[in-house]
């Protein structure tokens, strides 16, 4: 197995942004009358875009449409102004892009966190990182575990899908990975659970980033 390119998962996987979200979240529910949620109910939540984290928090008999939309454009309005207060990259995290770049790999990000703020968070968090694509959630493409944006990734840096480690930290990520002909690698310290990931195709647990330096060849 000849790897040539990893893809990353951003939240979970490169950066802790849970107290970022589950603080954004609360105060707009709470904002309704509705009960908040712990920071570890929101490793639950998270994962699946906005929509399906806004479902998650609303009680069941609160999920109208329009309910959802309102909280939707709410979320993000209250998350644009406190994405960076508590949220950092996991420690050796940056340690281990600067030796993938050393190694002469290239690098991409694949989030279903919207593709607006994963490029500014990206910018923000890793500016002295080079990835060779950045990509967020975006209208005309479908979201993991769907493997089309994957796929259409690994098509543009013209490197074969098995030549790829897919990094990630919940089940849709290994979905992702293994729906895309990629080597799905689980990493233990971000939203879930190792069984989890074993669960949905992790072929690699890691416990911390640069242990995945070990499995380059």
């Amino acid at each position: 197995m000849k790897i040539k390119a990893v893809m990353f998962d951003l939240d979970g996987t490169l950066l802790n942004t849970l107290e970022d979200i589950t603080d954004s979240m609360n105060t707009v529910i709470e904002r309704e009358g509705f009960q908040t949620h712990s920071t570890e109910a929101y490793k639950y939540f998270i994962g699946d875009g906005v929509e399906a984290m806004v479902r998650r928090a609303l009680p069941s008999n609160q999920q109208e449409e329009t309910m959802i939309a309102k909280l939707m454009k709410r979320y993000r309005a209250e998350y644009h102004k406190n994405w960076s207060n508590k949220t950092k990259p996991y420690d050796g995290i940056t340690d281990l892009l600067e030796a993938l770049e050393e190694k002469g790999l290239r690098l991409a990000i694949l989030s279903n966190k919207p593709d607006e703020p994963t490029k500014l968070m990206v910018s923000h968090y890793f500016s002295n990182q080079k990835f060779d694509v950045v990509q967020g959630a975006k209208s005309d493409m479908p979201r993991k575990p769907d493997p089309k944006a994957a796929l259409e990734i690994a098509s543009r840096l013209s490197i074969e899908t098995d030549q790829f480690f897919y990094l990630g930290d919940t089940a849709t990520d290994m979905k992702t990975a293994v729906a895309a002909g990629m080597y799905p690698v689980g990493v233990s310290w971000g939203f879930r659970t190792q069984e989890e990931l074993r669960g949905n195709g992790a072929k690699l647990i890691i416990d911390k980033p640069t242990d995945l330096l070990r499995h380059f060849h």
